[in-house]
């Protein structure tokens, strides 16, 4: 079977189910001993930069957009994340979190992206990191663009049709290349220029749209998770476009983590405010 026709099988439009499953994570009491979390950040907020900073001291300074932080591990526990500007004080937050608390045993991406009008958000995804079978890979598209649905062409062909912010489509393909881009839904208009995929054997390759139609940056992010064929109890990896790996970017995680509880539900934001 061709890639094509395997594509065109998959149903499209999993992100909103991702979120529920990640605030259900983040309140259910797993049946075995906790372990740390698996989590990286996705920044797709184009042209703005931050330092961040944890129980008032500086961790991450100018995270640039289209970088992903992590997957790290991440130990359970509690902190207070000021995210600003580059060189502005904390007391002039973009958003501030008091008392975040990071949970066990999670596999996430949090991404901060744009809303299809353009709105700066924080969105989680739960990754599938089920096991594959031999020689096969995993391909997930993520539309966290200011744009309009759009469609998925691999080899000029829609694949993943209809795709809309802030939803995924995904799909367990044989291992390779793939060329794919993005167009306007239902037409030939050309949003996000081709690119070559390499699919390898047991990785899970995430693509990410981001950017602004309207503001002219759209591109895209991609982040990989490794060990989908490894050992039966390992825990899957991943590494993304310009990842950010040091001790700081593990806090900053931990602060973009409590962020995602926050949101999901499960502890409480004290406050969170973004300025214009």
């Amino acid at each position: 079977m061709s890639i094509r026709l395997t594509l065109r099988r998959v149903a499209a439009g999993a992100g909103a189910l991702g979120a529920v499953a990640a605030a259900t994570l983040l309140v259910a009491s797993p049946a075995h001993a906790a372990g740390p979390s698996k989590v990286s950040v996705v920044h797709g907020i184009p042209g703005q930069p931050v330092d961040v900073y944890v129980n008032g001291k500086k961790t991450l300074d100018n995270f640039q957009p289209s970088k992903v932080a992590g997957p790290l591990d991440l130990p359970a526990g509690k902190y207070d994340i000021v995210i600003v500007k580059p060189g502005d004080p904390v007391t002039s937050p973009i958003i501030k979190v008091d008392q975040a608390a990071v949970p066990a045993d999670a596999n996430l991406s949090l991404v901060a992206h744009l809303t299809a009008d353009g709105k700066p958000t924080l969105r989680p995804f739960v990754n599938d990191v089920s096991k594959l079978a031999p020689g096969k890979a995993r391909l997930v598209v993520r539309h966290t663009a200011a744009a309009p649905a759009v469609d998925v062409r691999a080899g000029g062909q829609p694949v993943f049709k209809n795709l809309t912010n802030p939803n995924e489509a995904k799909a367990d393909l044989p291992a390779g290349t793939v060329n794919a881009d993005v167009v306007l839904a239902g037409t030939s208009t050309v949003a996000i220029p081709a690119a070559d995929l390499n699919l390898a054997e047991g990785t899970s390759t995430i693509v990410y749209a981001i950017g602004s139609a309207e503001g002219k940056t759209l591109g895209v992010v991609t982040q990989t998770i490794t060990g989908l064929h490894g050992t039966p109890g390992g825990v899957p990896s991943g590494s993304g476009g310009g990842a950010d790996q040091g001790p700081a970017a593990w806090v900053y995680l931990a602060g973009a983590l409590g962020l995602l509880t926050a949101l999901a539900g499960g502890f409480a934001l004290r406050k969170s405010r973004v300025r214009a």
